[in-house]
């Protein structure tokens, strides 16, 4: 239960018990409901046959364990302060990388999480303009409808 404290002769503030600071349930079904509803896009889809495709490609594999194998020794020689392997094995990396990120396959696939990331994006956009639209942010007051039923 809600315990209001007077600020000043016109304003009060409600406090909360860390209880009932917890997300409203009915908040969190639509939440789901809306987690549910991008899993099943087409984008999500998309992502997740390239991800299967990508994870059985043997040439696609090779070349990733070849960059995270090269990686691991980039580590070691900066760790002996050797610059020079440094730098010659970035240069192996960087080709390595252009010759994955030349596959179609890998392409499709960065793509698909580029658009996943767009509709969570846009998800989050959305939330936020249509609850700042409802309430002033500065205030943390609710804007009254103009119309009945908003």
């Amino acid at each position: 239960m809600a315990r209001k404290i007077e600020m000043s002769s016109c304003k009060t503030i409600e406090t909360f018990t860390v209880t009932e600071s917890i997300v409203r349930e009915d908040i969190l079904v639509k939440a789901r409901e809306l987690a549910d509803l991008i899993t099943t896009s087409q984008e999500v889809k998309f992502f997740q046959q390239a991800e299967k495709q990508i994870s059985t490609n043997e040439g696609i594999q090779t070349l990733i364990s070849a960059i995270k194998k090269k990686q691991k020794e980039i580590v070691a020689f900066e760790t002996f302060q050797n610059v020079s392997m440094v730098e010659k094995i970035e240069g192996e990396i960087d080709s390595l990388q252009d010759e994955l990120d030349s596959i179609p396959l890998v392409s499709e696939f960065q793509q698909s999480q580029q658009d996943i990331n767009f509709l969570l994006q846009l998800v989050i956009n959305v939330i936020r303009d249509s609850i700042s639209d409802k309430i002033d942010v500065e205030s943390g007051e609710a804007t009254p409808p103009t119309n009945c039923g908003e």
